[in-house]
């Protein structure tokens, strides 16, 4: 009796359904909308008195009302962050034209990117135990602040019952989350929804904002977040991000799905030793990434950078960049001036991006910005209308975590 192991299924991961909640728009339509119309959502903070804090600005999102989206039940037991992402998880299955009630019992499952958890629940629950007391603290915040609650709730509100995960990578996350969800395509589940969805706009989430570091203290919405300038001081934290219905792609033809990309290569690295001299993480990242696609540099035809906004780690990416195309060898985008970086929504965010520009054959701009001659980046700042087949999608996390993403468009 053989003992080999069965071959490895072979998927092609396609994306059929986005959902977005961002700083410049919520839902995808007028998200879109904005991002080609150059339309920032950076603005002075709005959500808590930020009047006595160093940084004062952040990226929003606008006009969210939370009865209106989400069920009144669910209001007692959820932060904004979740109740944020049960909003795109909805827009995203519909977008899908998905009925979960249509879909097999353990036929889809769900997989996000976490960061810090609800601090905005769990701030109201530290200071009602402060003031009044612990029989004063809701039993919702056992679960409301934990990192994991997106996919715990996502799961249960549309009873996809199948493989559930979540990655903490900081802003690599969601580019490793939909890694994650392909990975279960792979091993026989149709249907997973994928992504990642952050927010923590209140004084707690912004003391650790601030703690962080890396935070522009400039006031001017035009001026704070200005990656690969030379007058790049720091970024902006925002809120929201992007959910994606990922599908095995002949499962989704036989149900008349129609994608909007493939997943077509993927890696992870993590940065090398402080001094070693290692090659860039970030580069060996890119590297992987296309080598899965099967695609050499020159089949890129855009690149949507990290864009951190910090000197040091613009010229790191620069050099990465340079390194694999050659200077001014590729498109390059940072559609996020626009949102601020959102934790572990932004790298999702940027893939819904990239999607849509493969669907439009559009780079969407940078703003605000210019890149510095030394970075040797052919850097868009107007919405350039040009033939897209594949596009790299590039994040970064705290702790030196990078992921890389090539999505090709569909034949």
């Amino acid at each position: 009796m053989s003992t080999a192991p069965a071959p490895a299924r072979t998927t092609t991961a396609v994306v059929t359904g986005i959902g977005v909640a961002a700083p410049n728009g919520l839902g995808v339509r007028a998200w879109w909308d904005a991002v080609l119309s150059g339309e920032s959502g950076i603005r002075p903070v709005g959500r808590f008195d930020a009047s006595g804090y160093p940084a004062r600005l952040a990226g929003e999102v606008p006009g969210f009302d939370d009865a209106a989206h989400i069920p009144g039940r669910l209001l007692p037991q959820t932060d904004r962050m979740t109740r944020l992402a049960l909003f795109a998880a909805a827009e995203a299955l519909q977008d899908a034209g998905v009925n979960p009630a249509d879909l097999p019992e353990y036929g889809a499952g769900v997989v996000t990117a976490g960061s810090a958890g609800g601090f905005e629940f769990g701030q109201r629950e530290l200071q009602a135990l402060w003031s009044q007391g612990s029989e004063y603290v809701s039993v919702y915040q056992s679960f409301a602040w934990f990192y994991a609650v997106n996919t715990g709730q996502i799961s249960i509100r549309h009873r996809l019952r199948g493989p559930g995960g979540v990655l903490v990578t900081d802003q690599a996350g969601g580019l490793d989350a939909v890694a994650q969800a392909r990975r279960q395509l792979r091993k026989g589940t149709p249907l997973m929804l994928t992504g990642g969805v952050d927010s923590a706009m209140c004084p707690w989430g912004w003391t650790a904002h601030l703690a962080g570091g890396g935070l522009s203290q400039d006031e001017r919405p035009h001026a704070a977040y200005l990656p690969f300038s030379d007058d790049a001081r720091g970024h902006v934290a925002g809120e929201g991000g992007a959910l994606l219905v990922l599908e095995d792609a002949e499962a989704a033809r036989v149900r008349g799905a129609v994608g909007y990309g493939a997943v077509a290569g993927y890696a992870a690295t993590f940065d090398p030793a402080p001094g070693s001299g290692g090659v860039s993480g970030l580069a060996r990242a890119a590297e992987a990434a296309l080598a899965e696609a099967g695609i050499e540099p020159e089949a890129v035809d855009a690149v949507f950078a990290d864009a951190a906004g910090d000197p040091a780690a613009d010229r790191a990416e620069a050099d990465a960049i340079r390194r694999l195309f050659g200077p001014y060898g590729v498109l390059v985008t940072a559609p996020k001036t626009m949102t601020g970086r959102l934790a572990a929504g932004g790298a999702a965010l940027d893939l819904a991006a990239a999607l849509l520009a493969l669907r439009d054959q559009v780079v969407p701009p940078t703003v605000h910005t210019t890149a510095a001659a030394h970075h040797t980046l052919d850097l868009v700042t107007q919405p350039l209308r040009t033939a897209l087949r594949h596009v790299l999608v590039l994040a970064r996390g705290r702790g030196g975590f990078n992921a890389a993403v090539v999505v090709r468009a569909l034949d």
